[in-house]
This record gives structure tokens, C-alpha cells and sequence, in this order.
């Protein structure tokens, strides 16, 4: 009976996967980093992805009785990404889950940040953009302005799709940011 339960997979399994190679696509497009000045490196690869399933996890949060555990299924997800990453680029073993902790706090520290950033008609948004995606380099504010206008459409076109969809794996993200004028 309970080697049944360990066998059995979740119902959240299947679309917590797609939902997260979605988010990563998403996070994953060029433009992000050769229009809008985000760094090529590992460091800004796991900001956009850390973006991008805090807009996955905003859009979940509350919806229906099923969302939390679906959006626990995503965050479990990335972080068994990123510790096999971690493994794949050399990491020791002793030293991959006290990395991967530090990235579970400062993935707490982001969405505390984002969340304050979308409640406010400030520049709050921008403020935590920029420490968190741009980290050590310096935006341009047409790049600031771009990234923070996309994650407010983001929002706001997730909530306009239905729990079904995305119970099932199915986001649609926007087109990536587009820098004006």
C-alpha cells in the first residue's frame, strides 16, 4: 500500500512539467538578452527563469483548491533542475544543496520583491528588475522600462487564461519585451 502511494504519480506531475518548459522557453528567448541587455550568463539565465515561475506561480496563486499543489509541483520542478545543472557544470555533491538553498532564498527574496513591485504604481517594479535580473550591469531605462511593462502585461494576460488550461500544462506567455523608441 505505501509502496503503491511512492509509485503512483501526482495528477500534477505531467502539467507541472509542461508548465515549466514553457516557462523556460519563454525564458529562454534571445531577446532578453541581445535587445534588452540581460546577462548571457548563469546568473541571469536563472533570473528570467526565476521571473518567469514567479509570473507562473503569481497567476496561481488562489485560483482554484488544486493551484497550490500544482504550483508547488512547478517551484519542486526548477529546483530539481537546477540542482542537476549544478551536477552537469561540475558541482561536488556536498556543495549542490547548500547551493541550491541559496537559490530557494533568493527565489523567496525575488517574488517578495516582485509582488511589492506589482502592487505599487511606482517604481518599486523597476527597482527590483534591476537588482534582481540586471544584477552587476548597469540597464539602460528603455531596457528597465521594456522588462518591467512586459512582466505588468504578463500578469495581466495570465490572469485572462482560464485554471483548466493550465491545470492541463497549457501557458501562454506575450511576445518577449520590445524596447520603444
Amino acid at each position: 500500500m505505501v509502496l503503491d502511494r511512492l509509485l503512483k504519480r501526482k495528477r500534477t506531475d505531467e502539467p507541472a512539467t509542461l508548465l515549466y518548459a514553457r516557462l523556460v522557453a519563454q525564458a529562454r528567448q534571445p531577446i532578453f538578452y541581445t535587445e534588452c541587455g540581460v546577462p548571457d550568463t548563469v546568473d541571469g539565465r536563472f533570473d528570467l527563469i526565476s521571473l518567469h515561475l514567479f509570473l507562473v506561480l503569481h497567476r496561481l496563486k488562489g485560483d482554484h483548491p488544486e493551484s497550490a499543489e500544482l504550483a508547488q509541483a512547478v517551484f519542486d520542478l526548477m529546483f530539481a533542475d537546477m540542482d542537476q545543472s549544478l551536477r552537469e557544470m561540475g558541482a561536488g555533491d556536498l556543495g549542490v544543496g547548500r547551493r541550491v538553498k541559496i537559490m530557494v532564498q533568493g527565489l523567496y527574496g525575488r517574488i517578495a520583491a516582485y509582488e511589492a513591485g506589482l502592487s505599487r504604481d511606482d517604481d518599486t517594479l523597476s527597482v527590483a528588475l534591476r537588482r534582481n535580473v540586471y544584477g552587476t550591469v548597469d540597464p539602460s531605462s528603455a531596457c528597465l522600462e521594456a522588462l518591467a511593462a512586459y512582466v505588468r502585461e504578463q500578469v495581466t494576460a495570465l490572469a485572462a487564461q482560464g485554471y483548466p488550461a493550465l491545470a492541463a500544462g497549457a501557458v501562454v506567455f506575450g511576445a518577449p519585451p520590445v524596447l520603444r523608441g
